[in-house]
């Protein structure tokens, strides 16, 4: 199908070449269904599955008319942009994820957050997470991630994956697309959206390869080494609180400092996603 509304077409086959010479050990076997206009990537996907499709399926759409963000926001998913949504499974089907608890629901948001995130930056874009679930350039959300699962007796059995990247398409102040950034840049590691789309592809697919073999502490380690946030300072409750990391269900963990007995003590406690907006900081270049 067409791609975009510029009158040029999505190449898929440059997708699928790309994710070719990009994967020594394919671990999802994606398979494309590409679209000019969806109410939603991740909508479209829990369809396609009910009608049979398989887990590793991947939708993608030039625009979203009712694209979704966490917690229930629109995502505003103008032409130009690159949306899509990748299904995984979980157990007796291939390809198989850890078997998580609901609990342990947000591991995919960090691991697709990461496995994204590096492999831009392995292409010379130098892209941060913004806890929980931003892709940050030059201090701006260039993307953002949106995890959904289906649950049974307390385990995750399906998940939907959506991805959400700034290519061309116009953005707020608070936000970046990548085009405009490599052209300040004078260069383009990033060469068009088939690449774009396969980079995203690679990582997530690397991202849920390495919560599966190598767990979430060392999963855990890889993004936290991506956040931008580490080090800023948080008012909660009245109190102020230093980031010092995240843990396994995707909490911000806070240092505060506090006084008990006139004696300074550093007690550590927990945020959940969607609790408090840490904002965006522009870098200078």
């Amino acid at each position: 199908m067409g791609f975009g509304g510029t009158g040029v077409r999505f190449d898929q086959q440059l997708v699928v070449d790309a994710l070719k010479a990009g994967r020594e050990y394919p671990y999802l076997p994606f398979s494309l269904h590409i679209f000019d206009s969806l109410c939603s990537t991740n909508q479209t996907l829990w369809d396609l599955l009910n009608q049979g499709e398989k887990p590793g399926c991947v939708v993608i759409a030039s625009q979203q008319t009712a694209g979704r963000g966490q917690w229930g926001h629109q995502w505003i998913s103008h032409t130009g942009g690159l949306y899509l949504s990748v299904a995984i499974a979980f157990g007796g089907a291939l390809p198989i994820a850890p078997k998580l608890d609901a609990t342990n629901s947000y591991q995919l948001t960090l691991a697709s957050a990461w496995g994204i995130a590096a492999q831009l930056r392995k292409c010379g874009v130098d892209v941060g997470i913004k806890w929980p679930n931003d892709l940050i350039l030059n201090g701006r959300k260039l993307g953002g991630i949106l995890t959904e699962t289906k649950v049974n007796k307390g385990q995750i059995t399906q998940a939907v994956i959506g991805v959400g990247i700034n290519w061309a398409n116009p953005v707020p102040e608070t936000g970046i697309n990548l085009e405009s950034w490599q052209g300040s840049h004078h260069s383009r590691p990033i060469s068009c959206l088939e690449m774009l789309t396969s980079t995203v592809l690679l990582g997530i697919e690397s991202g849920i390869e390495c919560l599966s073999q190598e767990g979430i502490s060392i999963l855990l380690s890889r993004y936290v080494d991506l956040l931008t946030n580490m080090g800023d300072q948080v008012d909660v409750n009245h109190l102020s609180g230093t980031v010092v990391g995240v843990t396994t269900q995707g909490h911000l963990r806070l240092r505060i400092a506090a006084y008990d007995t006139n004696k300074l003590v550093t007690p550590e406690i927990s945020i959940e996603p969607g609790t408090i907006s840490l904002g965006y900081h522009k870098v200078s270049v």
